[in-house]
Protein backbone atom coordinates (compact mmCIF):
# COMPACT_ATOMS: atom_id res chain seq x y z
CA UNK A 1 0.00 0.00 0.00
CA UNK A 2 0.93 3.20 -0.86
CA UNK A 3 0.87 6.32 1.11
CA UNK A 4 -1.24 7.71 -0.71
CA UNK A 5 -3.74 4.78 -0.92
CA UNK A 6 -3.82 5.19 2.68
CA UNK A 7 -4.79 8.56 3.34
CA UNK A 8 -8.10 7.45 1.53
CA UNK A 9 -8.42 4.81 4.14
CA UNK A 10 -9.70 5.31 8.34
CA UNK A 11 -7.50 4.10 10.81
CA UNK A 12 -9.93 0.76 10.83
CA UNK A 13 -10.00 0.44 7.18
CA UNK A 14 -5.76 0.69 7.56
CA UNK A 15 -5.73 -2.30 10.02
CA UNK A 16 -7.95 -4.34 8.43
CA UNK A 17 -5.83 -3.83 5.35
CA UNK A 18 -2.88 -5.06 7.53
CA UNK A 19 -4.67 -7.77 9.29
CA UNK A 20 -5.53 -9.31 5.74
CA UNK A 21 -1.68 -8.77 4.19
CA UNK A 22 0.13 -10.06 7.00
CA UNK A 23 -1.92 -13.20 6.90
CA UNK A 24 -0.96 -13.89 3.42
CA UNK A 25 2.43 -13.62 3.69
CA UNK A 26 2.38 -15.55 6.46
CA UNK A 27 4.84 -13.48 9.07
CA UNK A 28 3.07 -14.47 12.07
CA UNK A 29 4.15 -17.99 12.78
CA UNK A 30 5.97 -20.43 15.20
CA UNK A 31 3.13 -19.84 17.64
CA UNK A 32 2.33 -16.42 17.40
CA UNK A 33 -1.47 -15.52 15.75
CA UNK A 34 -2.68 -12.22 14.35
CA UNK A 35 -5.09 -11.02 16.34
CA UNK A 36 -4.64 -13.33 18.99
CA UNK A 37 -6.64 -13.00 22.20
CA UNK A 38 -7.78 -10.38 24.37
CA UNK A 39 -5.50 -8.37 26.74
CA UNK A 40 -4.58 -10.76 29.78
CA UNK A 41 -5.70 -13.57 28.52
CA UNK A 42 -2.07 -14.67 27.31
CA UNK A 43 -0.01 -15.53 30.41
CA UNK A 44 3.57 -16.12 30.08
CA UNK A 45 4.17 -19.59 29.92
CA UNK A 46 0.80 -20.74 29.61
CA UNK A 47 -1.35 -21.04 26.04
CA UNK A 48 -2.87 -18.90 24.01
CA UNK A 49 -6.69 -19.86 22.37
CA UNK A 50 -7.00 -18.76 19.10
CA UNK A 51 -10.64 -19.21 19.27
CA UNK A 52 -11.16 -16.34 21.18
CA UNK A 53 -9.59 -13.99 18.73
CA UNK A 54 -11.57 -10.70 18.01
CA UNK A 55 -10.61 -7.76 15.54
CA UNK A 56 -10.23 -5.38 18.16
CA UNK A 57 -7.63 -7.52 20.32
CA UNK A 58 -3.71 -6.68 19.83
CA UNK A 59 -1.22 -8.42 18.49
CA UNK A 60 -1.27 -10.97 21.40
CA UNK A 61 0.96 -13.84 21.72
CA UNK A 62 2.28 -17.03 24.03
CA UNK A 63 5.88 -17.56 24.04
CA UNK A 64 7.24 -20.85 23.66
CA UNK A 65 8.87 -21.30 27.02
CA UNK A 66 10.07 -18.33 29.68
CA UNK A 67 13.47 -17.34 30.21
CA UNK A 68 15.62 -17.92 33.14
CA UNK A 69 13.91 -15.42 35.55
CA UNK A 70 17.23 -14.23 37.05
CA UNK A 71 18.49 -12.75 33.75
CA UNK A 72 15.79 -11.19 33.04
CA UNK A 73 15.16 -7.75 35.08
CA UNK A 74 11.83 -5.02 34.82
CA UNK A 75 12.35 -1.99 33.87
CA UNK A 76 10.35 1.26 32.86
CA UNK A 77 8.05 0.97 35.41
CA UNK A 78 5.52 3.93 35.37
CA UNK A 79 2.13 4.19 37.68
CA UNK A 80 -1.26 5.84 37.27
CA UNK A 81 -4.45 6.12 39.27
CA UNK A 82 -7.42 3.36 39.19
CA UNK A 83 -10.93 4.81 39.29
CA UNK A 84 -10.72 6.30 42.62
CA UNK A 85 -6.87 8.01 43.43
CA UNK A 86 -7.66 8.13 46.84
CA UNK A 87 -7.84 3.91 46.94
CA UNK A 88 -6.72 2.64 43.53
CA UNK A 89 -3.25 2.90 41.96
CA UNK A 90 -1.92 0.56 38.80
CA UNK A 91 1.58 -0.20 38.34
CA UNK A 92 3.19 -1.36 34.83
CA UNK A 93 6.53 -2.06 34.04
CA UNK A 94 8.29 -4.39 31.28
CA UNK A 95 10.37 -7.54 30.86
CA UNK A 96 12.99 -7.87 28.13
CA UNK A 97 11.81 -11.40 27.51
CA UNK A 98 9.14 -13.91 28.63
CA UNK A 99 9.01 -14.58 32.94
CA UNK A 100 7.07 -17.20 35.10
CA UNK A 101 5.17 -15.38 37.62
CA UNK A 102 5.24 -11.40 37.68
CA UNK A 103 4.13 -9.89 40.38
CA UNK A 104 4.28 -6.68 42.61
CA UNK A 105 4.44 -6.31 46.41
CA UNK A 106 3.94 -3.24 48.34
CA UNK A 107 4.34 -1.89 51.83
CA UNK A 108 3.59 0.72 54.09
CA UNK A 109 6.97 1.04 55.16
CA UNK A 110 10.60 0.17 53.57
CA UNK A 111 10.13 -3.28 55.44
CA UNK A 112 7.91 -5.99 55.44
CA UNK A 113 6.53 -6.78 52.03
CA UNK A 114 3.08 -7.64 51.34
CA UNK A 115 1.77 -10.64 49.61
CA UNK A 116 2.64 -11.12 45.69
CA UNK A 117 -0.12 -9.85 43.82
CA UNK A 118 0.14 -11.40 40.28
CA UNK A 119 0.76 -9.52 37.23
CA UNK A 120 -1.67 -9.44 34.12
CA UNK A 121 0.43 -9.69 30.81
CA UNK A 122 -0.12 -7.90 27.68
CA UNK A 123 2.51 -8.54 25.42
CA UNK A 124 2.36 -7.18 21.59
CA UNK A 125 4.15 -8.42 18.42
CA UNK A 126 4.98 -6.45 15.75
CA UNK A 127 5.97 -8.12 12.26
CA UNK A 128 9.17 -7.11 12.32
CA UNK A 129 9.23 -6.36 8.32
CA UNK A 130 6.48 -3.87 9.09
CA UNK A 131 8.61 -1.23 10.93
CA UNK A 132 11.20 1.15 10.45
CA UNK A 133 14.27 1.41 12.40
CA UNK A 134 14.13 5.13 14.06
CA UNK A 135 16.75 5.06 16.42
CA UNK A 136 19.29 2.46 15.56
CA UNK A 137 19.15 -0.77 13.61
CA UNK A 138 19.71 -4.34 15.77
CA UNK A 139 22.74 -6.72 15.09
CA UNK A 140 19.92 -9.54 15.69
CA UNK A 141 16.73 -8.48 13.58
CA UNK A 142 14.20 -11.34 14.53
CA UNK A 143 10.88 -12.01 12.47
CA UNK A 144 9.03 -10.49 15.16
CA UNK A 145 9.83 -7.62 17.56
CA UNK A 146 7.96 -8.96 21.28
CA UNK A 147 7.57 -6.75 23.93
CA UNK A 148 5.97 -7.55 27.16
CA UNK A 149 4.01 -5.33 29.41
CA UNK A 150 3.21 -5.95 33.05
CA UNK A 151 0.58 -4.63 34.79
CA UNK A 152 -1.21 -5.31 38.73
CA UNK A 153 -3.76 -2.90 40.35
CA UNK A 154 -3.76 -2.05 43.89
CA UNK A 155 -7.08 -1.78 45.43
CA UNK A 156 -8.31 -0.51 48.96
CA UNK A 157 -5.58 1.35 49.61
CA UNK A 158 -5.92 4.34 52.31
CA UNK A 159 -6.05 7.89 51.24
CA UNK A 160 -3.16 10.38 51.08
CA UNK A 161 -0.55 7.37 52.35
CA UNK A 162 2.85 6.91 50.77
CA UNK A 163 3.16 3.24 49.82
CA UNK A 164 6.86 1.73 48.87
CA UNK A 165 6.57 -0.81 45.63
CA UNK A 166 8.86 -4.15 44.63
CA UNK A 167 8.71 -6.27 41.37
CA UNK A 168 9.44 -9.39 40.98
CA UNK A 169 8.93 -12.63 39.34
CA UNK A 170 10.17 -16.33 39.35
CA UNK A 171 13.81 -16.59 39.52
CA UNK A 172 14.07 -12.71 40.41
CA UNK A 173 12.98 -12.24 44.13
CA UNK A 174 13.44 -10.83 47.28
CA UNK A 175 15.34 -7.66 45.40
CA UNK A 176 15.14 -3.81 47.20
CA UNK A 177 12.95 -1.16 46.98
CA UNK A 178 11.89 0.16 42.88
CA UNK A 179 9.25 2.70 43.81
CA UNK A 180 6.91 4.25 45.64
CA UNK A 181 3.72 6.13 45.54
CA UNK A 182 1.19 8.41 47.55
CA UNK A 183 -2.29 8.23 47.32
CA UNK A 184 -4.93 11.13 46.99
CA UNK A 185 -5.97 12.55 50.12
CA UNK A 186 -9.71 13.15 50.80
CA UNK A 187 -10.79 17.06 51.84
CA UNK A 188 -10.13 20.04 50.28
CA UNK A 189 -6.27 19.82 50.82
CA UNK A 190 -3.63 22.07 48.61
CA UNK A 191 -1.75 19.79 46.30
CA UNK A 192 0.47 20.60 42.98
CA UNK A 193 -0.01 18.94 39.36
CA UNK A 194 2.67 19.55 36.62
CA UNK A 195 1.82 18.65 32.46
CA UNK A 196 3.36 18.84 28.97
CA UNK A 197 3.17 17.18 25.94
CA UNK A 198 5.43 16.21 22.77
CA UNK A 199 8.18 14.71 24.75
CA UNK A 200 9.88 12.11 23.15
CA UNK A 201 13.73 10.86 23.77
CA UNK A 202 16.34 13.41 23.86
CA UNK A 203 18.36 15.30 26.49
CA UNK A 204 16.27 17.82 26.45
CA UNK A 205 13.11 15.66 27.56
CA UNK A 206 15.24 13.93 29.98
CA UNK A 207 15.81 17.61 31.08
CA UNK A 208 11.68 18.11 31.43
CA UNK A 209 11.25 14.96 33.31
CA UNK A 210 13.37 15.84 35.95
CA UNK A 211 11.87 18.81 36.29
CA UNK A 212 8.48 16.86 37.08
CA UNK A 213 10.63 14.55 39.60
CA UNK A 214 12.01 17.76 41.16
CA UNK A 215 8.65 19.40 41.15
CA UNK A 216 7.14 16.60 43.37
CA UNK A 217 3.64 17.18 41.97
CA UNK A 218 0.77 15.14 43.31
CA UNK A 219 0.29 13.62 39.45
CA UNK A 220 1.31 14.69 35.72
CA UNK A 221 -0.85 15.18 33.04
CA UNK A 222 1.01 14.06 29.46
CA UNK A 223 -1.11 15.73 26.96
CA UNK A 224 0.07 13.13 23.97
CA UNK A 225 2.60 12.95 21.63
CA UNK A 226 4.47 10.55 24.33
CA UNK A 227 7.52 8.45 22.25
CA UNK A 228 7.22 9.34 18.91
CA UNK A 229 7.79 5.26 18.13
CA UNK A 230 5.28 6.09 15.31
CA UNK A 231 6.83 8.82 13.56
CA UNK A 232 5.52 11.06 10.98
CA UNK A 233 2.10 10.93 13.05
CA UNK A 234 -0.04 10.80 9.87
CA UNK A 235 -1.84 7.63 11.52
CA UNK A 236 -0.96 5.46 8.01
CA UNK A 237 0.06 2.01 8.05
CA UNK A 238 2.81 3.22 5.70
CA UNK A 239 4.52 5.26 8.46
CA UNK A 240 7.74 5.08 9.40
CA UNK A 241 7.45 2.85 13.07
CA UNK A 242 9.74 0.95 15.33
CA UNK A 243 7.69 0.09 18.58
CA UNK A 244 11.28 -0.48 20.48
CA UNK A 245 11.60 3.36 21.07
CA UNK A 246 8.65 3.11 23.46
CA UNK A 247 11.29 0.82 25.40
CA UNK A 248 13.46 3.62 25.49
CA UNK A 249 10.94 6.14 26.61
CA UNK A 250 9.78 4.33 29.42
CA UNK A 251 13.42 3.74 30.63
CA UNK A 252 14.13 7.85 30.33
CA UNK A 253 11.15 8.53 32.46
CA UNK A 254 11.13 5.79 34.68
CA UNK A 255 12.60 7.79 37.54
CA UNK A 256 9.41 10.19 37.36
CA UNK A 257 6.67 7.78 36.68
CA UNK A 258 7.65 5.23 38.58
CA UNK A 259 6.55 7.65 41.58
CA UNK A 260 4.47 9.59 40.55
CA UNK A 261 1.03 9.09 38.54
CA UNK A 262 1.70 9.86 34.43
CA UNK A 263 -1.91 10.26 33.00
CA UNK A 264 -1.81 10.09 29.38
CA UNK A 265 -3.90 11.64 27.14
CA UNK A 266 -3.49 9.80 23.35
CA UNK A 267 -1.63 12.59 20.46
CA UNK A 268 -1.78 11.75 16.71
CA UNK A 269 1.53 9.90 17.39
CA UNK A 270 0.04 7.52 19.37
CA UNK A 271 -2.20 5.94 16.59
CA UNK A 272 -0.48 3.01 15.45
CA UNK A 273 -2.69 0.77 12.48
CA UNK A 274 -0.87 -2.05 13.03
CA UNK A 275 -2.74 -3.21 16.37
CA UNK A 276 -6.18 -2.49 16.50
CA UNK A 277 -8.75 -1.15 14.04
CA UNK A 278 -8.57 1.97 16.49
CA UNK A 279 -5.18 2.41 16.42
CA UNK A 280 -4.94 1.90 20.62
CA UNK A 281 -4.32 -1.58 21.27
CA UNK A 282 -0.79 -0.36 22.06
CA UNK A 283 -2.00 2.36 23.65
CA UNK A 284 -3.70 0.13 26.35
CA UNK A 285 -1.12 -2.64 26.13
CA UNK A 286 1.40 -0.21 27.45
CA UNK A 287 -0.82 1.68 30.17
CA UNK A 288 -3.66 1.53 32.56
CA UNK A 289 -6.94 3.93 31.56
CA UNK A 290 -9.29 3.41 34.02
CA UNK A 291 -12.11 1.02 32.90
CA UNK A 292 -8.93 -1.28 31.84
CA UNK A 293 -8.53 -2.44 28.14
CA UNK A 294 -11.50 -2.21 26.43
CA UNK A 295 -12.69 1.08 28.10
CA UNK A 296 -12.38 4.41 25.52
CA UNK A 297 -8.87 6.24 25.77
CA UNK A 298 -10.55 9.34 27.12
CA UNK A 299 -11.92 9.39 30.80
CA UNK A 300 -11.64 11.82 33.97
CA UNK A 301 -11.03 11.47 37.27
CA UNK A 302 -10.85 14.32 40.24
CA UNK A 303 -8.51 15.09 43.03
CA UNK A 304 -9.07 17.20 45.89
CA UNK A 305 -11.46 20.16 45.00
CA UNK A 306 -10.20 19.84 40.56
CA UNK A 307 -11.97 17.72 38.23
CA UNK A 308 -9.48 16.21 35.39
CA UNK A 309 -10.90 15.18 32.09
CA UNK A 310 -8.72 13.56 29.10
CA UNK A 311 -9.79 13.79 26.28
CA UNK A 312 -8.76 12.15 22.24
CA UNK A 313 -8.61 14.57 20.17
CA UNK A 314 -8.08 12.54 16.74
CA UNK A 315 -11.69 12.07 17.08
CA UNK A 316 -11.74 15.77 16.36
CA UNK A 317 -9.57 16.25 14.01
CA UNK A 318 -9.70 17.52 10.94
CA UNK A 319 -5.85 18.24 10.15
CA UNK A 320 -4.94 14.30 10.40
CA UNK A 321 -8.36 12.73 9.91
CA UNK A 322 -7.66 8.99 9.95
CA UNK A 323 -9.53 8.59 13.20
CA UNK A 324 -11.77 11.40 12.72
CA UNK A 325 -15.32 10.36 13.87
CA UNK A 326 -14.64 6.99 15.49
CA UNK A 327 -16.19 7.09 18.44
CA UNK A 328 -19.70 7.71 16.30
CA UNK A 329 -19.81 11.05 18.65
CA UNK A 330 -20.12 8.76 22.06
CA UNK A 331 -16.80 11.19 23.43
CA UNK A 332 -18.47 14.34 22.75
CA UNK A 333 -22.00 12.81 24.54
CA UNK A 334 -19.80 11.61 27.40
CA UNK A 335 -17.73 14.89 27.75
CA UNK A 336 -20.75 16.72 28.15
CA UNK A 337 -22.45 14.79 30.93
CA UNK A 338 -19.05 14.50 32.74
CA UNK A 339 -18.50 17.77 32.70
CA UNK A 340 -22.20 18.51 33.90
CA UNK A 341 -22.04 15.69 36.57
CA UNK A 342 -18.20 17.91 37.78
CA UNK A 343 -19.99 21.40 37.82
CA UNK A 344 -22.82 20.51 39.59
CA UNK A 345 -20.69 18.73 42.31
CA UNK A 346 -20.33 20.96 45.19
CA UNK A 347 -16.42 19.60 46.15
CA UNK A 348 -15.36 21.02 42.74
CA UNK A 349 -14.23 24.13 42.08
CA UNK A 350 -11.78 24.12 39.04
CA UNK A 351 -12.28 21.68 35.94
CA UNK A 352 -9.03 21.04 33.73
CA UNK A 353 -9.24 19.62 30.72
CA UNK A 354 -6.12 18.02 27.99
CA UNK A 355 -5.98 16.56 24.89
CA UNK A 356 -3.35 16.85 22.01
CA UNK A 357 -4.64 19.19 19.54
CA UNK A 358 -5.24 22.82 20.24
CA UNK A 359 -8.03 24.26 20.46
CA UNK A 360 -6.59 27.87 19.79
CA UNK A 361 -3.03 28.36 18.98
CA UNK A 362 -0.92 30.97 16.23
CA UNK A 363 2.21 28.08 16.13
CA UNK A 364 2.83 27.54 12.58
CA UNK A 365 3.00 24.18 12.40
CA UNK A 366 0.19 23.21 12.95
CA UNK A 367 -1.79 26.18 14.81
CA UNK A 368 -5.70 25.54 15.56
CA UNK A 369 -7.99 22.37 15.29
CA UNK A 370 -11.46 23.32 14.31
CA UNK A 371 -12.67 19.70 15.74
CA UNK A 372 -11.91 21.10 18.73
CA UNK A 373 -13.34 24.12 18.91
CA UNK A 374 -16.48 23.52 16.85
CA UNK A 375 -17.45 19.76 18.89
CA UNK A 376 -15.99 21.08 22.47
CA UNK A 377 -15.03 24.38 22.92
CA UNK A 378 -18.90 25.29 23.72
CA UNK A 379 -18.78 22.63 25.97
CA UNK A 380 -16.34 24.04 28.02
CA UNK A 381 -18.34 27.45 27.64
CA UNK A 382 -21.07 26.33 28.78
CA UNK A 383 -19.83 24.16 31.81
CA UNK A 384 -17.00 27.17 32.38
CA UNK A 385 -13.95 24.88 32.55
CA UNK A 386 -11.46 26.93 33.66
CA UNK A 387 -7.79 25.73 32.14
CA UNK A 388 -7.29 23.78 29.14
CA UNK A 389 -3.96 22.02 28.32
CA UNK A 390 -2.91 21.20 25.03
CA UNK A 391 0.07 19.91 23.32
CA UNK A 392 0.86 19.27 19.43
CA UNK A 393 2.62 22.51 18.29
CA UNK A 394 6.12 22.31 20.13
CA UNK A 395 6.35 25.72 22.01
CA UNK A 396 4.67 27.77 25.11
CA UNK A 397 1.81 29.69 24.28
CA UNK A 398 -0.80 30.96 26.81
CA UNK A 399 -4.12 32.55 25.44
CA UNK A 400 -5.87 35.18 26.95
CA UNK A 401 -9.14 34.08 28.47
CA UNK A 402 -11.91 33.02 26.13
CA UNK A 403 -15.55 32.95 25.50
CA UNK A 404 -17.08 31.62 21.96
CA UNK A 405 -13.65 31.88 20.76
CA UNK A 406 -13.47 36.15 21.84
CA UNK A 407 -11.00 37.38 24.40
CA UNK A 408 -12.93 39.14 27.26
CA UNK A 409 -10.01 40.34 28.96
CA UNK A 410 -6.63 41.14 28.56
CA UNK A 411 -4.40 38.95 31.20
CA UNK A 412 -0.64 39.59 30.92
CA UNK A 413 1.77 37.60 33.37
CA UNK A 414 1.29 37.58 36.96
CA UNK A 415 -2.78 38.23 36.17
CA UNK A 416 -5.32 36.73 38.02
CA UNK A 417 -8.33 35.95 35.74
CA UNK A 418 -11.82 34.36 36.94
CA UNK A 419 -13.42 32.12 34.69
CA UNK A 420 -17.00 32.65 36.36
CA UNK A 421 -16.79 35.21 34.10
CA UNK A 422 -14.40 36.06 32.17
CA UNK A 423 -14.30 32.12 30.31
CA UNK A 424 -11.59 29.67 29.12
CA UNK A 425 -7.72 29.55 29.60
CA UNK A 426 -6.06 27.57 27.04
CA UNK A 427 -2.54 27.18 27.24
CA UNK A 428 -0.19 25.30 24.92
CA UNK A 429 2.65 23.09 26.39
CA UNK A 430 4.04 20.68 23.79
CA UNK A 431 7.48 21.54 24.31
CA UNK A 432 8.51 18.99 26.44
CA UNK A 433 11.47 17.64 24.14
CA UNK A 434 11.06 16.77 20.54
CA UNK A 435 11.93 19.32 17.81
CA UNK A 436 10.70 22.61 19.00
CA UNK A 437 8.15 24.97 16.02
CA UNK A 438 8.07 28.67 15.66
CA UNK A 439 5.75 31.46 15.43
CA UNK A 440 5.86 34.12 12.72
CA UNK A 441 5.92 36.82 15.21
CA UNK A 442 8.53 37.77 18.58
CA UNK A 443 8.50 35.31 21.65
CA UNK A 444 6.57 37.36 24.33
CA UNK A 445 6.99 35.80 28.14
CA UNK A 446 8.32 36.93 31.46
CA UNK A 447 11.66 38.93 31.12
CA UNK A 448 10.89 39.41 27.01
CA UNK A 449 7.74 41.20 26.74
CA UNK A 450 6.92 42.12 23.17
CA UNK A 451 3.09 42.97 23.08
CA UNK A 452 1.94 42.14 19.34
CA UNK A 453 -1.86 43.74 17.97
CA UNK A 454 -2.27 40.99 16.09
CA UNK A 455 -0.94 37.71 14.63
CA UNK A 456 -2.08 36.11 10.87
CA UNK A 457 -2.45 32.32 11.71
CA UNK A 458 -5.35 29.76 10.39
CA UNK A 459 -7.50 26.95 11.95
CA UNK A 460 -7.70 23.53 10.35
CA UNK A 461 -10.92 22.46 8.80
CA UNK A 462 -12.60 19.90 6.91
CA UNK A 463 -11.46 18.51 4.08
CA UNK A 464 -7.56 18.99 5.59
CA UNK A 465 -8.20 23.07 4.38
CA UNK A 466 -6.63 25.76 6.50
CA UNK A 467 -8.56 28.97 6.73
CA UNK A 468 -6.65 31.72 7.65
CA UNK A 469 -7.70 34.11 10.63
CA UNK A 470 -6.36 37.22 12.27
CA UNK A 471 -5.86 36.54 16.14
CA UNK A 472 -5.80 38.87 19.40
CA UNK A 473 -6.19 36.48 22.05
CA UNK A 474 -2.67 35.19 22.31
CA UNK A 475 -0.99 36.72 25.27
CA UNK A 476 2.64 34.47 26.02
CA UNK A 477 4.54 32.55 23.53
CA UNK A 478 7.93 31.37 24.04
CA UNK A 479 9.73 29.40 21.47
CA UNK A 480 11.53 26.74 23.89
CA UNK A 481 11.14 23.44 26.23
CA UNK A 482 8.91 24.39 28.78
CA UNK A 483 6.57 22.71 31.08
CA UNK A 484 3.40 23.72 33.33
CA UNK A 485 3.35 23.23 37.16
CA UNK A 486 -0.17 23.96 38.66
CA UNK A 487 -0.60 24.49 42.37
CA UNK A 488 -4.41 24.36 43.94
CA UNK A 489 -4.95 26.45 47.28
CA UNK A 490 -8.86 25.39 48.28
CA UNK A 491 -10.78 27.83 50.32
CA UNK A 492 -13.41 27.29 52.60
CA UNK A 493 -17.46 27.79 52.44
CA UNK A 494 -17.42 31.69 50.92
CA UNK A 495 -13.92 32.08 50.74
CA UNK A 496 -11.73 31.86 46.97
CA UNK A 497 -9.76 28.87 45.77
CA UNK A 498 -6.97 29.41 43.65
CA UNK A 499 -5.29 28.06 41.20
CA UNK A 500 -1.45 29.52 40.97
CA UNK A 501 -0.49 27.87 36.99
CA UNK A 502 3.13 28.83 35.93
CA UNK A 503 4.99 28.09 32.57
CA UNK A 504 8.91 27.19 33.41
CA UNK A 505 11.58 26.88 30.93
CA UNK A 506 13.63 23.08 30.70
CA UNK A 507 15.62 24.88 33.46
CA UNK A 508 12.72 25.62 35.95
CA UNK A 509 12.98 29.16 34.92
CA UNK A 510 9.37 30.90 35.29
CA UNK A 511 8.19 32.35 32.01
CA UNK A 512 4.31 32.87 33.10
CA UNK A 513 2.23 33.35 35.73
CA UNK A 514 -1.66 33.34 35.91
CA UNK A 515 -3.90 32.71 38.96
CA UNK A 516 -7.61 31.53 38.85
CA UNK A 517 -9.87 31.89 41.56
CA UNK A 518 -13.27 30.84 42.23
CA UNK A 519 -14.99 31.89 44.46
CA UNK A 520 -16.50 28.88 47.13
CA UNK A 521 -20.12 28.76 47.52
Amino acid sequence: MSPEQARKLSLAEQNEWFRRATSRRNLLRGGIAAGAVAAGSAIIGGTADAATATSSSPLLFTPTSPSAGVTVVPFGQHIAYGADPTSQIAVGWQVRNPVTNPYLRIADSRFGWGEKIQAEVRALATPKGDTSPIDSVPLVNPATIEQYYLHATVSRLQPGKTYYYTLGHDGYENHPLVGSFTTAPTGRQPFRFTAFGDEGISYDAVATTNQVKALSPAFHLHAGDVSYAEDTGHGLITDSYDPRVWDSWFTETANAAGSIPWQVATGNHEMEAWYTPDGYGGHHARWDIPGGTSAPVYYSFTYGNVGVISLDANDVSYEIPANLGYSGGAQTAWLAKTLAALRANPEIDFIVAYFHHCAYSTCTSHASEGGARQYWAPLFDQYSVDLVINGHNHIYERNNPLIGGKQTVSAPSGSTVTPATQGTTYIVAGGAGDSLYAFNVADSYEGSVDNVASISSYVNETGETKVTETVTYSQVRYTGYCLLVVDSTPAGHGGTSTLLVRGLNEDGTEIDRLTLARKVK
